[in-house]
């Protein structure tokens, strides 16, 4: 009777092995990243820009009240 024995296959070293997302990964790293920041600084532009109308607007409004009171 023959007996069948089965060789294992050898297997690779997870420690050994090196896994990279390629440059496909990092072009897709890079365009998020820089699409982050251009979102961030838009977003700090238009912000500076409500916060300097409001400011402009609370100017004329004392202005106004204060131009009122003299009785010109």
């Amino acid at each position: 009777m023959l007996i069948f024995t089965s060789t294992p296959t050898p297997t690779a070293d997870p420690a050994t092995t090196f896994y990279s997302p390629g440059t496909e990964g990092f072009l897709f790293v890079a365009f998020i990243t820089l699409a982050a920041v251009l979102i961030v600084v838009d977003m700090v532009r238009r912000v500076r820009r409500v916060r300097y109308r409001a400011e402009i607007q609370e100017k004329l409004a004392a202005e106004a009240a204060g131009d009122g009171v003299k009785g010109d």
